[in-house]
């Protein structure tokens, strides 16, 4: 079978006859890869042309349903991507890590729409003052990119290392071209039939490279980005591409690196936290048969617990059947290919001349269910390194597979040298119930790694261990792992967006942004902005309300209604040495009595008060002072229906700028009302 790229919204078949692919449990072939006769540049200028401009077209709010359609399009067919995935080596838990932990980055950054405005951009920090008088400020705009992003992928994932990185950048408003590493290219292209056959991406959101992509750098541009996950070495030759520094282009890089697990030295045997150890060191070395980026790699222990995990990681390892994922009782399947499990070989035996095999044998495993001489199977494989400061290749050379090296130290300083020596880590984690241990390693480690996991009893239930890069935390580390970051939360998001700034009037920049800047033009209406419709309200629309001269009795009763009692408010003999020169007005019925001016109270389009974002008081209010509100529509963001009986409805952003006599604020908010749409479809 050929399997096919797409490519300009075609699917297209490699005019050569292929790379060929094979199960790694049976060794049979499955299928030929090839990208021979694919023009690339045409690929990105179609990305650019078409996927682009239909994408940046789309709000923000619509590119997260569109991630949330799809992830619940590919969750009605991930049985079909399990049976495939059984090929690449994995077993079921394997592939619900990559499988459904890829879709559920989709879910993720489909919620993170709420985090951005219901444009096509959004701004960024906050505004910066230009002028002592207030007319000449600015702000940071961030529109998508106009480019490509291109994602050349490793071939652990086939699925998560596809989905976690056009999650990102469809949220963003920017098309992609996937590139999955071949060997495993097959469950790729299973998932990514699926995306196109839903319909649901707009055209050229998406393209598909199987084989090789030599030659795509050659037609990047300023606008593109390119992210890399693999190895370090090949990253670094592609990002030194010449063409990726004459354009500039932004290219991050995600390498495998020499991850470890440091051992408390509270959590002696016997401990909750002992077990939790052992436990978590061999979910990493048998998850995905080692095949992880952030697998452990360096088993950090005290040098009084050495012969303790030892016994009891040599047990669990003892324990762990290796063989068909398919057959009943079988915890651990075969690496991707015989490829990997002649590097992994070669890698063993390096590291071999300077340290010691206390489990496992390199030549020898037994394939419950399967042919271990066909399927790319390999023991799990520990070595005890004594001197680990004197002999120091596990620090520099990783053997990607189920391979790990147990080390001594003697202080949590010593501990976090060694955790230094990996030269930069995408993870790292500590099993300890002694916060002032955990402290003292991530501040000391925190530099060298790009996560931290602090493992303990109180959240094991709920953790998600060693190896699981979150949607919402950047993914990437320093040094050897590349200094890149991925996903992140909205972090990520901005990766793909250009940040500019930009300068002007108040009510120039509330203009350009949609966002009402304080100090911009108001724009005043004969109706009370409560009795209109989501709508029909503007921004920078603005209520000027009556006024009200606070008394010494409206201090009293909301401290009576309140029970907020604050010397301040009640007990004028105690502002000796305080900055107020008299009794002073609650700040919370300074509020009240604001929302008191400005609401509407008849019913009307506004459903209900959602809350408060910001609030600030920036004077005090005496009894006698006079306040009134300037009450602006700020923002508005659009709700969708939940279903068809939902009201339909948005939440309009309020400014609250309540002010005194002699006009200057006394207190400033940003509230939040549901406001009905008056057209219900």
């Amino acid at each position: 079978m050929k399997l096919k790229n797409y490519a300009q919204g075609k699917w297209i078949e490699g005019t050569d006859s292929g790379t060929p692919l094979f199960n790694a449990i049976t060794g049979e072939e499955v299928g030929t890869a090839s990208s021979k006769g694919l023009d690339f540049g045409a690929m990105l200028d179609y990305g650019r042309r078409t996927g682009g401009v239909a994408l940046r077209k789309m709000t923000f709010h619509e590119r997260g349903r569109m991630l949330k359609a799809l992830a619940l399009h590919l969750t009605s067919k991930k049985e079909d991507f399990y049976k495939v995935s059984w090929a690449t080596g994995a077993t079921r838990g394997d592939s619900w890590v990559d499988i459904e932990g890829g879709i559920g980055n989709l879910f993720a950054y489909a919620g993170l729409r709420r985090q951005f405005p219901d444009e096509t951009f959004c701004l960024e920090g906050d505004v910066a003052k230009l002028s002592k008088g207030g007319t000449f400020i600015g702000h940071h705009i961030c529109v998508p990119k106009e480019g490509v992003a291109i994602h050349i992928n490793a071939f652990n994932f086939p699925v998560w290392g596809m989905l976690e990185k056009i999650a990102v950048n469809l949220l963003a408003g920017m098309p992609a071209v996937v590139k999955p590493a071949t060997i495993t290219s097959f469950l790729t292209e299973a998932v990514f039939r699926e995306m196109i056959a839903s319909k649901i991406l707009p055209e050229g959101a998406v393209q598909l490279i199987l084989g090789s992509a030599n030659g795509i750098l050659d037609h990047v541009m300023n606008q593109d980005v390119v992210t890399f996950t693999g190895s370090a070495s090949t990253g670094k030759m592609l990002k030194s591409h010449p063409r990726i520094l004459e354009e500039a282009v932004p290219f991050n890089l995600e390498a495998d690196s020499l991850n470890c697990c440091i051992l408390g030295g509270d959590a002696v045997l016997g401990t909750p936290e002992f077990d939790i150890f052992i436990k978590e060191v061999h979910r990493e070395m048998t998850t995905k048969a080692g095949q992880k980026c952030t697998a452990v790699r360096r088993i950090i222990v005290p040098e009084n617990l050495v012969e303790d995990v030892q016994i009891a990681l040599g047990k669990r390892l003892g324990s762990t059947v290796v063989g068909d994922p398919n057959v009943e009782g079988v915890r651990m399947g075969s690496l991707a290919g015989m490829t990997q499990l002649k590097e992994v070989k070669e890698r063993v035996m390096q590291l071999k001349k300077s340290q010691e095999i206390v489990f496992g044998d390199i030549d020898n495993v037994e394939a419950k269910g399967a042919d271990k001489n066909k399927g790319a199977f390999i023991s799990p494989i520990l070595f005890l390194n004594k001197d680990p400061f004197k002999n120091q290749d596990v620090h520099n050379i990783e053997a990607f597979g189920p391979v790990s090296t147990l080390m001594p130290y003697k202080t949590i300083d010593e501990a976090i040298e060694l955790s230094k020596l990996g030269k930069g880590s995408l993870v790292s984690s500590i099993v300890t119930a002694d916060n002032r241990i955990a402290k003292q390693y991530v501040i000391g480690a925190a530099a060298y790694h790009g996560r931290i996991l602090v493992l303990n009893n109180d959240c094991v239930k709920e953790s998600t261990g060693h190896g699981s890069p979150m949607p919402m935390l950047t993914h990437g580390g320093p040094g050897r792992a590349g200094g890149g970051e991925e996903m992140g939360g909205k972090r990520g998001v901005f990766h793909y967006l250009q940040r500019t700034a930009i300068q002007g009037s108040p009510t120039t920049i509330t203009a350009i942004s949609n966002q009402y800047q304080n100090g911009g033009k108001y724009i005043e209406k004969d109706v009370h902005p409560f009795k209109k419709y989501f709508e029909e309200l503007e921004i920078g629309e603005t209520l000027i309300t009556a006024k009200h001269t606070v008394t010494e009795a409206d201090i009293t009763n909301f401290a009576n209604v309140s029970g907020d009692n604050f010397y301040a408010h009640m007990d004028v003999t105690s502002l000796e040495g305080t900055i107020f020169t008299g009794r002073v007005a609650h700040g919370y019925f300074v509020l009240s009595k604001a929302a008191g001016l400005f609401v509407d109270a008849k019913k009307g389009p506004v459903l209900l008060n959602y809350g408060l974002d910001e609030c600030r008081f920036t004077k005090p209010v005496y009894p006698g002072m006079t306040i009134g509100v300037k009450f602006t529509a700020k923002e508005k963001v659009a709700l969708e229906k939940k279903n068809a009986e939902d009201i339909a409805k948005g939440i309009v952003k309020w400014l609250v700028d309540v002010y005194d006599e002699t006009g200057e604020t006394v207190a400033i908010a940003t509230i939040l009302t549901m406001v009905k749409k008056r057209d219900q479809n």
